[in-house]
């Protein structure tokens, strides 16, 4: 081959190398643009093989992640995103709640796991207790709303209320009625706890945590629930008789149904927040739907619509709030293997799939597998350049033949 043809092979080479970088890139940026919209991410530590803290730090900073929840108060954690700009919310466990409503005990606990890491790591929330009412403790029920209000008033006494907020975070087990979302309601054995500490959200001006999450649906009932609805893919949806506002994904109508429950308690001041949504990229036998595919398009296009600030049918001018769940795949949770596999990225910090998750892991580039249409993309375009470089090839066969002959 002459120095013509060497030109042009790598002229070509380089092409397809530069756009597969740009496509790339341009994924990744996209991603980090929507988390710099404020998505929030999920941090748990459930598994024995995760990354360090301070590795960890470099990883969602180089994601330009700046809102973490964590479920307890891991000094090593907050130690490692100290100067940073990440806002914590960090969490009270439950098992913590019955002594929280012993202000003194409140005030230790706060000075003990709080107070250390102000203001050099941003804690903007205390979790007091999750998911309370999924357990059928009517003691740590009733736990729940003294634990808080001890907490906040230990915050207001050291001046960190407007620092601070207090908040609880709920299943939608707590939901008696979610269908259609304006006729949502609160159980009825769960009112006496809900209607006092709804109350106090309204008071404190605290935001309503909810762990949402659409896969449940499918999975109990994949014959009847479409998967492109709990997807966020093109279907029919659904319309509300009741205010003929549509719905194209169960998450709106979930949160609209949350919004509804509260109203119906007297109060239409309280935002509603998404503490926890995702998807598993793996499950049981049983587990309809948890693939690395369907987890992939939940995830891509929850983001899509985070980054176009979308509200729900009910509230289009309150931009979606959430906190996808989680960062890693957590080897020690109990439960069927879907609770082992809800997570972004592999402990080694592999991304599972492909949403743009190019980051860095103590300075290591991490590239995200590519998704199907993105390989599809790749594929046609060597083909092509495979195929003019075999053309270019033939008609130099052809002109060096033709000059043999003469």
């Amino acid at each position: 081959m002459d120095e013509k043809c060497n030109g042009f092979v790598s002229v070509c080479i380089y092409i397809s190398s530069y756009l597969s970088n740009s496509v790339s890139r341009s994924v990744s940026d996209s991603f980090v643009q929507i988390f710099s919209a404020g998505i929030g991410i999920n941090y748990g530590q459930i598994a024995n093989n995760l990354p360090s803290p301070p590795r960890v730090a470099i990883l969602l900073g180089s994601l330009n992640i700046t809102r973490v929840k964590l479920y307890d108060t891991d000094p090593n954690v907050l130690l490692a995103f100290s100067n940073s700009n990440v806002d914590f919310i960090v969490g009270l466990g439950n098992d913590n709640l019955e002594d929280m409503s012993d202000l003194i005990k409140a005030q230790a606990w706060v000075e003990q796991h709080v107070q250390p890491h102000l203001p050099q790591t941003k804690i903007t929330c205390i979790l007091v207790g999750n998911e309370v009412f999924a357990s059928n403790d009517t003691q740590l029920r009733s736990s729940l709303l003294p634990a808080m209000q001890s907490v906040y008033r230990v915050l207001v006494n050291l001046g960190l209320d407007k620092q601070v907020i207090v908040t609880t975070a709920h299943s939608l087990t707590i939901l008696g009625n979610s269908y259609p979302p304006s006729a949502g309601t609160f159980r009825e054995d769960l009112v006496q706890y809900l209607q006092p500490l709804i109350n106090f959200h309204s008071q404190i001006k605290s935001p309503f945590l909810i762990n949402a999450y659409p896969y449940f649906a499918y999975k109990d009932d994949p014959s009847q629930v479409p998967l492109e609805y709990v997807l966020f893919q093109p279907n029919q949806g659904m319309t509300d008789p009741s205010t003929n506002l549509h719905y194209d994904n169960m998450l709106y109508a979930q949160i609209d149904a949350v919004y509804s429950a509260i109203k119906a308690m007297g109060h239409t001041d309280i935002e509603v927040i998404v503490s926890e949504t995702g998807w598993p990229s793996k499950g049981d036998a049983d587990e309809a739907g948890a693939t690395v595919e369907n987890a992939e398009l939940y995830h891509a296009n929850l983001l899509q619509r985070i980054a176009q600030k979308e509200g729900t049918p009910a509230k289009p001018s309150t931009p979606i709030d959430i906190y996808v769940f989680a960062l890693f795949n957590e080897n020690l949770k109990p439960g069927p293997a879907s609770e082992r596999n809800y997570g972004l990225y592999y402990p080694d910090g592999t991304p599972v799939y492909n949403i743009g998750l190019q980051g860095n892991l103590a300075g290591t580039p991490l590239s995200a597998p590519l998704s199907a249409s993105n390989k599809t993309a790749f594929s046609v375009f060597n083909f092509l350049m495979l195929f003019l470089i075999s053309c270019f090839n033939l008609r130099i066969c052809q002109r060096e033949g033709r000059r043999g002959i003469s």
